[in-house]
């Protein structure tokens, strides 16, 4: 038996999800590079697209990603820099900023899901709908078990 097999079940998935992860952004960048964006990009349009019913601040997109609110705000600005993304003033507190793909830009977003969905389709070919209800579920527990954490350790003053 190899170290791995005798790794406690916590270790193990903490790093299986560090490395996972490592690995998909790898992937995910040199599929998105011929679309020239980059991973984070792409996921912030999805997030703009998908997540909400109008379009999100900055916080709320960053607060979605797990991301903080200046790495979104220039995300965004390189997709408004090429046409794919618009920031603007919120009607009522100019203070906020939202995001919104910018019109015109359905075409782009288009010639980019064929390949998103061949590549979401390998990433998943082989587990069963039962596994990937499972897995939600477990990653959905773990960001909250996160959101807990971030809290406390910011209460404690641990937070930078």
């Amino acid at each position: 038996m190899g170290k791995v097999e005798t790794m406690m079940d916590t270790t193990y998935i903490f790093g299986a999800l560090l490395v996972t992860a490592n690995r998909l952004d790898t992937m995910l960048e040199r599929e998105l590079k011929k679309f020239g964006l980059t991973g984070k990009q792409w996921m912030l349009a999805v997030v703009v697209q998908n997540l909400f019913d109008g379009p999100p601040t900055i916080k709320q997109a960053a607060a979605a990603m797990g991301s903080s609110h200046q790495n979104v705000k220039q995300m965004a600005l390189k997709l408004q820099e090429k046409g794919l993304l618009v920031m603007e003033k919120d009607g009522r507190d100019g203070r906020v900023t939202r995001l919104r793909l910018a019109e015109g830009s359905e075409g782009f977003w288009e010639s980019t899901r064929p390949r998103g969905e061949w590549f979401m389709s390998a990433v998943f070919q082989k587990l069963a709908p039962e596994d990937l209800a499972g897995t939600r579920r477990t990653l959905q527990g773990i960001q909250e078990n996160l959101s807990s954490l971030d809290f406390i350790m910011e209460v404690e003053g641990r937070k930078e």
